[in-house]
């Protein structure tokens, strides 16, 4: 039996992005639906789950996706909601490829350091990439800071984190360019840049002068470097004492995630891929 796909894409066009990737995994047909909201989700849920028999709905599975991640999560919640008895498909939701790129950026920071224990500094911590790092880091049981612009929103992550992650060691920061921000990353054996593109958040003379740095990774690819220093096509690359890495030096990790969990989908019919089993499958990989 083929395997379809379907996309639930809460922007107006589905994803092109997405569609090549699921292509590149071997779905045999792809479904694509643009503008998707809860009120949409339903029946188009209920045309998957119906149309064929229990034993054959591993052969069909649902893709979340979109550049608005809250929307996706509410999505996700919906789509669930829709399923009952036999009658379900597995689900992944990446939207604006946040649980992909995040799985990645915390698997090559353990490759070069034990992250228990370790000391991280998660930089635009309280966006859809940063916040999933956090808990992920914070899973893996470092100590971790979020950092962000405004404090109550670095606050709300770090509450979200400790729900998702009980006994998770966290603390929320808001530091203005100087003093706070040196002192933070002097104290931080990794730190990861997840805020907006084309925003430097961390000078290159700031963490070249940390002793206790072990590993630098920015996850913006459009100049200027969200760390300065660092290019995006740097992979484990040695400078200043640090391994660093840059965007697309995570992104073959990423796509290789992605590739793999769209093709675990058709494995059975009740697999929920969030942010967690994401990351599980990134570890089944390296």
């Amino acid at each position: 039996m083929q395997r379809i796909l379907v996309q639930f894409d809460t922007d107006a066009h589905p994803s092109s992005f997405d569609r090549v990737v699921a292509v590149d995994a071997g779905v045999d047909h792809l479904f694509s639906y643009g503008g998707v909201r809860t009120a949409d989700a339903v029946p188009l849920v209920h045309g998957a789950i119906f149309t064929r028999g229990p034993q054959d709905l591993k052969h069909t599975a649902i893709f979340i996706g979109g550049s608005n991640v809250a929307a996706g999560e509410e999505l996700l919640n919906c789509v669930r909601s829709a399923f009952f008895g036999p009658l379900r498909v597995s689900v992944m939701m990446d939207s604006n490829g946040s649980n992909t790129t995040a799985a990645a950026a915390v698997l090559c920071a353990r490759k070069h350091l034990p992250l228990a224990g370790a000391s991280a500094l998660v930089l635009g911590g309280t966006g859809p990439v940063g916040r999933r790092v956090a808990q992920l880091l914070a899973a893996e049981k470092a100590e971790v800071c979020v950092a962000s612009r405004a404090l109550e929103k670095a606050d709300e992550v770090c509450r979200a984190v400790v729900e998702a992650v009980p006994g998770a060691r966290l603390r929320s920061l808001a530091p203005k360019p100087g003093a706070a921000l040196a002192e933070a990353v002097a104290g931080a054996n990794l730190v990861v840049a997840a805020g907006a593109a084309g925003v430097e958040l961390l000078p290159a003379e700031m963490w070249r002068a940390c002793d206790r740095l072990r590993v630098a990774i920015d996850l913006n690819a459009v100049p200027p470097a969200g760390i300065g220093g660092i290019s995006a096509t740097d992979k484990a690359a040695a400078r200043d004492g640090a391994v660093c890495y840059g965007a697309i030096g995570v992104g073959g990790l990423k796509m290789k995630i992605h590739k793999a969990a769209l093709s675990r989908l058709f494995e059975s019919n009740d697999q929920v891929f969030d942010t967690a089993a994401i990351y599980r499958i990134g570890e089944s990989l390296i």
